[in-house]
């Protein structure tokens, strides 16, 4: 290897390295007009405090003020100030004189002061994801309700036909997979709902500040307990990606089983234009991009979980450089899923199904073949001879390429003398789906009691 390839990096890599890893000042500018809420709250508290005077206080929250209305292009970034809040307080002294700029930063770090910024731009993010979430699930109950009395056929395996279900239900269960996604980002909101402020570097401060008026400015409802926990904690974003790679991870199976459902093989449903592409060649093609780009983009969320996991993994106690690379990985998990949710939403809204297809689906691969079996225990069949001799039934059937509604009543009897007339009304999809009516079941009555309950917990 070519030695000479190092040498204009040589006395220098380690400053290079530091000012890549140190410079903010772009994610900074996200969480700008929360850094002003901190500079507001902090240098209130110190003059109410008696730390500094009201004058002091007065002129300096006159020029965060300004910076509130003008906004951060007005703050110069000085050479070797890689974060926007170094800058910020170098325009404030610049504006307000170092004798009384000087002071805004009085008890205060960045050790604390960061994750509180943090912690209120993720608390309204989570709003934000929650609300997205209402509005995935409002949709999943109006068209659970639609289609209460669809019938398709549910699979095991992958592909395997098992039982007939009703698409009701199928959008029931996601809606239950979004219910726990929505406490989970509940959950998140809570733990990231505490103020750090006051905590300043690592042991707090000398200075008589208070740190539950700082936390009452801010709209927390309470401050952490410890410092040294208070500046080094960052599972609450780990609470967030961890909720966000969950969310991700139902969008996307729900996804792929659009994609199969999509399929030539299965055309079960058809995609409005909006959320899908022809191929650049093929002229019959419409392909299911949306479905296939949240699908892709939910490994990049686990990424960003892992990056946060492995960085915070060999930390010891308290802040450490490492813990600079905290917020890209949130910032891309929170725009991809933000970004995800609404186009899936709308998607779902869009397509239309072949309800033709999904019940003659649903009559194949011998789904009604555990009603069968149930049917012949109801009439005292023992279940495992029950399920012995429908297993034979099917092995006939398929032998014949016939299904259990085709054979003839004699047939059936030459495998059982149990079976009697109303063993065909016993085994039609529609005594199938109806038949399960306990909760939790795909029976109509049982899909609406879930509706039912699911708009008392919306508070629709």
């Amino acid at each position: 290897m070519n030695k000479d390839y190092y040498k204009p990096y040589e006395g220098r890599d380690i400053k290079i390295l530091d000012q890549h890893a140190a410079n903010t000042i772009a994610e900074d500018h996200l969480t700008f007009p929360y850094q002003l809420l901190d500079h507001l709250a902090h240098v209130l508290m110190l003059k109410e405090q008696g730390i500094i005077s009201q004058e002091d206080a007065a002129q300096i929250l006159g020029a965060v003020l300004k910076l509130r209305r003008e906004g951060p292009d007005i703050v110069p970034h000085k050479p070797g100030l890689t974060d926007l809040y170094s800058n910020v307080e170098e325009w404030v002294i610049a504006q307000v004189g170092i004798q009384v700029g000087g002071k805004m930063h009085t008890g205060r770090s960045r050790n604390d002061m960061n994750p509180a910024i943090e912690r209120m731009y993720i608390r309204r993010k989570l709003l934000e994801q929650m609300e997205a979430i209402t509005f995935l699930m409002e949709t999943l109950l109006v068209q659970a309700e639609v289609h209460k009395n669809t019938i398709i056929p549910a699979y095991t395996h992958h592909s395997q036909q098992a039982q007939p279900i009703t698409l009701g239900h199928f959008y029931m269960s996601a809606f239950e997979n979004f219910g726990r996604d929505m406490e989970r980002l509940m959950r998140a909101y809570e733990h990231v709902d505490l103020s750090p402020m006051g905590a300043a570097a690592v042991a707090t401060t000398g200075f008589p500040i208070s740190r539950e008026r700082v936390a009452e400015l801010l709209d927390f409802p309470a401050i952490t307990q410890n410092s040294l926990d208070g500046v080094s904690d960052r599972d609450f974003l780990l609470d967030y990606l961890s909720a966000a790679s969950l969310c991700m991870m139902h969008l996307s199976r729900f996804c792929e089983e659009l994609i199969l459902w999509n399929s030539s093989e299965f055309h079960f449903v058809e995609m409005d234009d909006a959320f899908s592409t022809g191929s650049s060649i093929m002229p019959q093609k419409k392909n299911p991009d949306v479905t296939e780009l949240i699908r892709g983009k939910t490994g990049r969320v686990y990424g960003d979980l892992n990056t946060l996991l492995v960085m915070m993994k060999g930390i010891p106690l308290a802040y450490n450089k490492d813990m600079q690379e905290d917020k890209e990985p949130f910032f891309d998990a929170r725009d991809t899923l933000l970004k995800s949710l609404p186009v899936f939403t709308a998607m779902l809204r869009t397509m239309t199904f072949r309800e033709d297809v999904m019940e003659k689906g649903a009559a194949g691969g011998f789904t009604n073949a555990t009603d069968c079996a149930d049917y012949l225990t109801k009439k005292g069949v023992p279940f495992r001879d029950a399920h012995r001799v429908v297993g034979e039934l099917v092995n006939y059937c398929i032998k014949a390429d016939a299904a259990l509604m085709d054979l003839s009543l004699e047939e059936l009897k030459s495998f059982h003398p149990a079976f009697e007339q109303d063993v065909f009304e016993a085994i039609s999809l529609k005594t199938c789906v109806e038949g399960r009516c306990i909760p939790g079941g795909p029976a109509p009555s049982a899909v609406q009691s879930s509706i039912d309950e699911a708009r008392v917990q919306l508070k629709l």
